[in-house]
């Protein structure tokens, strides 16, 4: 892990990793998800209780994390105010809109051009992190727009900037079912986690944030396919099973580390004062700690992936 370095000089991955090339990651970006966590224990939180949230959690897990994924709405001001930040944690930030577009029932990627790799950088960012949401099993009707082609193209945008500026660009896809049709299966989620990749990954960005594929065939599969350093995200799941998805995304799939959220600290939204004190030093810190003991030695290190 290195310290804040100069907005002169190019930032690469290892101000988000650990000295031997791997990630350990809190994500703690949630803006409208956060919201939703509260009310789904009955608080309908005021700006205070999300950035408070935000604060404790860096406070207790900074420390341990290579980096901290942060919103810049609530997230950056509050942890960079409160001093929570641990000096030798790296500072990712969220600079996709807040609320996405739609086309009929579809996400529709776009682009806010003020929120770039220098306004990242002027706010303490050491990395910018992009979501988008694709599926390339869909087609395109007569006079539909090409939603795959436009998340390329804001990918392309989103890359070619930091790149500029001198911080290393992650890129986050979430596939979504086509609307019309059926549940997935864990085939076709399987085929449009690793396709979205092969898509995503000939665009070069210096790290992808991906969904685990459902098996260690399917990350056999993005070990073939990617090129590029990938950290495979937690989407929520319980603690137990993110555990043994990091290990198998790591030996199939080549990961090169992690980038979890709520798999490691979502019970603390509903607790307060010394409850999520208790809950996040003797609970998710020890969780935090477990992941990293599961990727040691198995997480490919960043700078060892050669892109084609």
């Amino acid at each position: 892990m290195t310290s804040a370095t100069g907005p002169s000089t190019p930032v690469t991955l290892s101000a988000i990793a650990d000295d031997d090339g791997s990630f350990a990651i809190i994500a703690m970006d949630q803006r409208n998800t956060l919201r939703r966590m509260f009310a789904a224990v009955g608080v309908d939180p005021t700006i205070d209780d999300l950035r408070q949230a935000k604060i404790d959690v860096a406070r207790h897990l900074t420390p341990l994390a290579t980096g901290i994924l942060l919103d810049p709405d609530f997230g950056v001001p509050a942890v960079r105010d409160s001093g929570s930040l641990a000096p030798n944690c790296g500072l990712l930030v969220a600079a996709e809109p807040s609320d996405r577009g739609k086309y009929n029932d579809e996400p529709r990627t776009h682009r806010i051009p003020e929120q770039n790799a220098a306004w990242v950088r002027d706010m303490g960012g050491q990395a910018v992190k992009f979501l988008v949401m694709m599926n390339p099993a869909r087609t395109r009707g007569d006079g539909e727009p090409d939603l795959t082609e436009e998340v390329l193209q804001v990918v392309r945008e989103v890359i070619e900037d930091c790149r500029a500026v001198g911080l290393p660009s992650v890129i986050e896809n979430l596939i979504y079912p086509l609307p019309g049709a059926e549940a997935m299966t864990d085939q076709q989620r399987e085929d449009a986690i690793v396709e979205s990749a092969i898509l995503l990954t000939d665009l070069k960005p210096d790290l992808l944030k991906l969904e685990y594929p459902g098996s260690p065939k399917g990350c056999n599969r993005l070990a073939d396919a990617v090129t590029v350093p990938w950290a495979v995200l937690s989407a929520g799941v319980d603690f137990d099973k993110f555990t043994e998805v990091i290990k198998v995304s790591c030996d199939d799939g080549g990961a090169s580390g992690f980038i979890a959220g709520r798999s490691v600290w979502k019970e603390s939204i509903g607790l307060t004062g010394a409850e999520r004190e208790t809950f996040l030093s003797d609970v998710a810190v020890p969780r935090l700690e477990a992941l990293r003991e599961a990727i040691a030695g198995k997480a490919r290190p960043w700078f060892s992936v050669t892109p084609a």
